[in-house]
């Protein structure tokens, strides 16, 4: 089979290669791998960051986010059937870790887990895999166009069902809240939040008049554009919010939505930041004000097997409010023949996804 492929370590190796023929077992799915979605951490890895080949293999096949239907099933598989619409998740469990043994390798402690196409394990950008059941999830037709979603969605639905959990220490819901960002998960940050009923606040980068924020005033969301105005100005002309999801993979933005919080609020950082960039800021006015205010800051990634189901059934919903808007994400459906375009950043807009199979 072809697949899409890097050397990990190697700058700029991405190239499209012949792959053996994945053979399933007797209790593994074959899937047919339909479209990828593409976002920064595959860029990330074909520029050398980071990203680790399988065992035994000096490349690695890359891509998670992913959408494909079960081709086939071996004699011991249950609860999946050919024709099923499935999403593959991403993190596999280590054999040392607590958390792992009890299905939390989102929470894995031991740093040993492997991630498709990430880590130490073949991903999605290829036109089969195999997979046990247990790591896949069915999509109902109603959302299979924007079934390539889901796995961005569960970091959302994970960041939000922390924060929920977390602020059971009150005794009132958070009524407001504030997206830091307009990119893919910004936007479907402000999905889960509007599905939830808050009020909510997207501010980013983009004029008033951007598809970004044309599709977040479509959700219900406010919008704001913080072009013009600096992180410093932004606290006094918008509302204190009860909770924060920063999606921006800004530090500075990081720091100010520290500073913006309603007393008793909670922020979720949920971007990754990279680079060496230093920021300058005023550590004990920060470190003063989420003291006196009881406030909450925690970082989240990766998802579990409920945050799979939780973002299947935020989309659901999504798509039933407000249909066809969750599509209008998807700004380019790539060939995947022309996966260099996205990577020599030839294709802009909001989300790419590399076309598969029709």
């Amino acid at each position: 089979m072809k697949a899409i492929a890097v050397i990990p370590g190697q700058q700029n190796s991405i190239h499209m290669q012949d792959a053996p023929d994945p053979a399933p077992a007797v209790n593994e799915a074959l899937v047919r791998v339909l479209r990828v979605g593409l976002c920064g951490t595959d860029a990330e890895i074909n520029s050398g960051l980071y990203g680790e080949a399988p065992s035994g293999s000096d490349y690695l096949i890359l891509g998670h986010e992913n959408f494909g239907v079960v081709e086939s099933v071996g004699s011991e598989v249950k609860g999946i059937k050919p024709g099923d619409y499935v999403v593959a998740s991403v993190r596999r469990p280590c054999t040392e870790c607590f958390n792992c043994q009890h299905g939390r390798a989102d929470l894995c402690t031991s740093g040993k887990y492997t991630e498709r196409g990430i880590k130490g394990r073949h991903g999605y950008m290829a036109e089969h895999y195999t997979e046990s059941p247990e790591f896949l999830f069915k999509i109902d037709k109603a959302i299979k166009d924007i079934g390539v979603l889901l796995e961005p969605m569960t970091i959302v639905e994970k960041g939000a069902a922390q924060a929920l959990e977390i602020q059971k220490r009150l005794p009132s819901n958070p009524r407001t809240a504030l997206v830091f960002g307009a990119g893919p998960v910004g936007l479907l940050a402000a999905a889960a939040l509007r599905v939830r009923d808050l009020d909510t606040l997207v501010v980013s980068k983009e004029a008033d008049s951007d598809p970004r924020a044309q599709i977040a005033k479509a959700m219900g969301c406010r919008y704001f554009s913080i072009d013009g105005t600096s992180l410093g100005q932004l606290g006094k002309r918008i509302p204190c919010p009860d909770m924060i999801m920063e999606c921006t993979g800004s530090s500075a933005v990081g720091f100010a939505a520290m500073q913006m919080l309603a007393a008793d609020g909670i922020l979720c950082l949920l971007s990754v930041t990279g680079g060496d960039k230093t920021e300058l800021v005023h550590a004990a006015e920060i470190n003063r004000d989420l003291v006196l205010r009881n406030n909450v800051v925690f970082g989240s990634v990766n998802a579990s097997p409920t945050h799979y189901k939780l973002a299947i059934r935020a989309l659901k919903t999504a798509q039933k409010k407000w249909p066809g808007v969750l599509a209008q994400l998807i700004t380019t459906r790539l060939p995947w023949t022309d996966f260099a375009k996205w990577f020599n950043r030839e294709v802009s807009g909001i989300k790419t996804t590399l076309e598969i199979r029709g």
